[in-house]
C-alpha cells in the first residue's frame, strides 16, 4: 500500500516510481501487441472481465507482426518477458517468447491497458476525446477513465519491483499503447498527462526505453 505522502502525490499526478534513479541495473525494452481483432473492429476493450467475455485476441496480422517483430528485435533467449494478461498481450508475449527461445512469460496485471471507463465497447474513435481531456485535465480521468497518474503509479512500480529482482538482465513489457505511452513518461520523469506528445508505438513495435533527465 502507499504511505499517505505517496496517496497525495498520487491525486496531484501519480506516484513514479523511478523519479529518484540514477541508472537502472537492467535493460528494459517494451511492445506493444500486435494488431488485436479490437482494434480491426474498431472498438475499445480495456476491462479484463469484457476481454475473457470476447474474442478479442490478435488478428492474423498482429500474429504477423509480432513474429516480425521478434524475429527482428535481437534480444537474447535469457530476456525476461513480462506481459498484460489481456489476451491480445498475452498471445503476443508467447509468439515473442517461442521465437527468442526464452522461457515462460511472466503474467503482470500493473501491465494491463488502462481502463477507459464508460468509454468502453464504444467505437476507437472515442480515445481521442481521452486524451483531449488528459491533456486540458491534466490526466485526472473523468467517465470513469483511469486517471494517468494511476497508471503511471502501477507500471513503475512494477519497473521498480523487477529491479529488486534482477540484475543485468534483458526485460521486455509486453503492453498496450496508453500503457506503455505514460510507461515512457516515467522513464523520461515528465507529466504523465502529456503522454500523447511522447512518440507513438505502433502495433508490435518493439522499443528500448531509457531514463531521461531529473
Amino acid at each position: 500500500m502507499p504511505s499517505p505522502q505517496e496517496e497525495t502525490a498520487l491525486v496531484r499526478g501519480g506516484v513514479n516510481h523511478l523519479s529518484g534513479a540514477v541508472f537502472l541495473s537492467n535493460r528494459f525494452s517494451v511492445m506493444r501487441h500486435g494488431q488485436s481483432k479490437a482494434n480491426e473492429a474498431g472498438v475499445i476493450v480495456s476491462t479484463i472481465e469484457n476481454d475473457r467475455r470476447g474474442d478479442y485476441g490478435l488478428s492474423a496480422a498482429g500474429r504477423e507482426q509480432a513474429l516480425a517483430a521478434a524475429r527482428a528485435c535481437g534480444l537474447p533467449p535469457e530476456t525476461v518477458i513480462c506481459t498484460s494478461d489481456f489476451s491480445r498481450a498475452r498471445q503476443t508475449a508467447e509468439l515473442v517468447r517461442a521465437c527468442l527461445g526464452a522461457r515462460d512469460v511472466v503474467v503482470a496485471e500493473a501491465l494491463r491497458e488502462r481502463c477507459f471507463g464508460a468509454w468502453e465497447g464504444t467505437p476507437a474513435a472515442n480515445y481521442q476525446q481521452v486524451w483531449a481531456a488528459d491533456a486540458a485535465g491534466a490526466g485526472r480521468g473523468g467517465d470513469g477513465v483511469e486517471p494517468t497518474g494511476a497508471v503511471l503509479e502501477r507500471t513503475t512500480g512494477l519497473v521498480a519491483r523487477l529491479e529488486e529482482r534482477y540484475r543485468g538482465r534483458d526485460l521486455l513489457l509486453v503492453s498496450h499503447g496508453d500503457t506503455l505511452q505514460i510507461l515512457q513518461a516515467g522513464f523520461l520523469r515528465v507529466d504523465p498527462s502529456g503522454h500523447r506528445r511522447l512518440p507513438h508505438l505502433a502495433t508490435a513495435e518493439i522499443r528500448r526505453l531509457r531514463l531521461g533527465g531529473r
